[in-house]
């Protein structure tokens, strides 16, 4: 066990240094002594998630959601990576596994009501599926409602989100500048600014908007 502790604490060092492949033979050490080592668990999966080897990090992911079926976080993070998986093979495979990837999102967000990462993914789901496999803009809004009780941060930018996905280029705009009001967040300013720019062709406003964003 101390063995285990001394490889996972070199291991998180190594990670916050940025050195990811000597982290891994660390965090791979520890697994060896303590299989059931959930943070080492998760941070391998991490790793080979930033390394899009998606059939480890599902593997990784999968038992650690086994280990501890209560946490929102590994729910959401092995639907995360089936998600991205699903995206490499061939759309008769994809179409097999959107149910678990669905199913392990919904368990995320039921297991911590705020679980925000879980909610903006079953929001983007849900607007990506085509509706004869279970697409829903109904599904995708009640989602960003529960955002917007959560955060009126979130709220707003996921409904300027749904909206811009519509092509509602006008409404995605108030729900963007409700977001950007809120709190002068860079993330939505570069969602407003986007809009102006690549939808609604408006270089004139995207450019008055950063101007005031940088005074």
């Amino acid at each position: 066990m101390l063995l285990s502790q001394s490889n996972f604490e070199k291991g998180a060092q190594l990670l916050a240094s940025g050195k990811t492949e000597l982290a891994r033979i660390a965090f791979e050490s520890v697994i060896k002594e303590n299989p059931s080592h959930s943070k080492s668990l998760e941070y391998l999966g991490d790793i080979a998630g930033q390394n899009k080897n998606w059939d480890k990090a599902i593997l990784y992911y999968k038992k650690i959601k086994i280990i501890q079926p209560n946490n929102a976080d590994y729910h959401y993070k092995y639907g995360g990576t089936l998600g991205m998986k699903a995206k490499t093979v061939n759309k008769f495979k994809a179409l097999g596994m959107i149910d678990e990837i669905k199913s392990s999102f919904e368990k995320a967000a039921a297991l911590d009501p705020k679980h925000t990462e879980s909610r903006w993914a079953l929001v983007m789901l849900y607007l990506e599926l085509p509706g004869i496999i279970g697409g829903s803009e109904t599904k995708a809004m009640a989602y960003s409602n529960e955002l917007m009780r959560l955060s009126p941060l979130e709220g707003y930018l996921s409904k300027g989100y749904i909206d811009e996905y519509f092509g509602r280029n006008k409404k995605a705009e108030l729900n963007y500048s409700k977001a950007l009001e809120l709190t002068n967040s860079k993330v939505a300013f570069q969602k407003l600014y986007n809009l102006y720019l690549n939808r609604m062709k408006n270089s004139d406003k995207a450019q008055q908007l950063k101007a005031q964003f940088e005074k």
